[in-house]
């Protein structure tokens, strides 16, 4: 079996010794990102037995695992685009919503994927396109594309269409399109809906709407959004996964469902609703802490 390791800085170091020991000890060509690799050598002067080095996206093994929190996650999944590669999350510090797997479970974890008790998630991602390629990058969001106010005080208005039907426009200081998966992330912070991981929606939420009837949208997950941006300063911004690049005013938006989904390995006791609780406290009385 062939794993590959991506991971971000401020790692435990007993945490990532428990990995690679867990892994060595089930004899598991192990391949680690480049980056990665280079911070487990010089903070912790950390020399593995690997099987190579991944120094760009081209690179072919049977699972991917993610050590950070969500953020790493998210960056691991632009990586691994379309390869149809199933992704496992390990967090490094606080419960994540996509990194779910804490130090304490590594073990049971990778017994139970080694003896296939495990189940795979199919997560919905968004496409982004424009008439002429300006988005430099992956153009695909697993979480959420947002389009924003850049380097001004003053608002934008986004023109949004519906499978070519008007729907509204938006004053505010910017709009998320998120997934079901995205939808705890930067949807939720403003006001969002939460949505089970799997639905088959999206969520269209304004940002500091400048009007209060601008309330979250949730649309079926085959529609075909399209948006046009007015600015005062003639650019706005527009991230993806917190991948950001500058656009002209005038440019139009597509966004629509991608042709291929994420692979996400869950446990099978480890569920969405478990991960809620636990994630946003419900049923824990503060004063009681």
């Amino acid at each position: 079996m062939k794993i590959a390791i991506f991971g971000s800085k401020h790692q435990k170091r007993e945490q990532v010794e428990k990995l690679f020991s867990i892994l060595g000890d089930n004899n598991i060509e192990i391949y680690l990102q480049e980056k990665f690799y280079n911070y487990l050598k010089d903070a912790f002067h950390l020399q593995y037995n690997i099987a190579g080095i991944i120094k760009d996206e081209n690179f072919d093994v049977d699972l991917v695992v993610s050590i950070g929190g969500d953020g790493t996650f998210l960056r691991t999944t632009s990586v691994i685009g379309k390869k149809n590669i199933p992704i496992l999350g390990i967090n490094a510090g606080r419960l994540g919503f996509l990194a779910d797997v804490g130090e304490k479970d590594l073990e049971e974890t990778f017994t139970d994927i080694f003896n296939g008790n495990y189940r795979i998630e199919h997560r919905s991602q968004l496409q982004l396109s424009t008439e002429k390629k300006v988005y430099h990058g992956f153009n695909y969001a697993l979480n959420e594309i947002a389009i924003m106010k850049q380097d001004s005080a003053s608002m934008i208005t986004l023109h949004a269409h519906i499978n070519d039907e008007y729907l509204t426009s938006y004053e505010a200081d910017g709009l998320i399109v998120a997934t079901p998966t995205g939808s705890t992330a930067y949807s939720l912070s403003v006001g969002g809906p939460i949505m089970t991981p799997t639905t088959s929606n999206f969520v269209i939420s304004a940002i500091a709407p400048h009007s209060l009837g601008n309330r979250p949208l949730v649309i079926p997950d085959d529609s075909i959004i399209t948006l046009e941006v007015e600015s005062r300063n003639d650019n706005f911004l527009i991230s993806l996964d917190g991948r950001s690049n500058i656009f002209k005013t005038g440019t139009r938006l597509t966004i629509k469902k991608a042709d291929f989904t994420l692979k996400v390995i869950k446990r099978k006791e480890n569920t969405f609703y478990n991960t809620l609780r636990n994630k946003l406290m419900w049923g824990i009385d503060p004063r009681q802490s």
